[in-house]
């Protein structure tokens, strides 16, 4: 699997289109915004869906109950897209 980096409006603006390219399993792509690295997407492979990615959902969700969240304006600011 080969790694390609995007910027983050690029990303933004073809985000359909690089989750299909993630999920035939040729690419993962690392999204940068001014040459900083902010995240990755690239495909599960068999059996990475475990317990633990599935406990971490289950405390994210209980987060969002309990009212630990940011607002879009937060998350973008902190990402420095704001």
């Amino acid at each position: 699997m080969n790694t390609k980096f995007v910027g983050v409006k690029e990303f933004r603006q073809n985000i359909s289109d690089y989750a299909k390219k993630a999920q035939q399993g040729k690419s993962r792509f690392v999204v940068m915004n001014r040459n900083k690295p902010l995240f990755e997407i690239k495909p599960f492979k068999n059996g990475e869906f475990t317990d633990e990615f599935v406990a971490s959902v289950r405390q994210g969700e209980a987060d969002m109950a309990a009212g630990r969240v940011y607002t879009e304006a937060e998350v973008m600011e902190k990402l420095g897209i704001a």
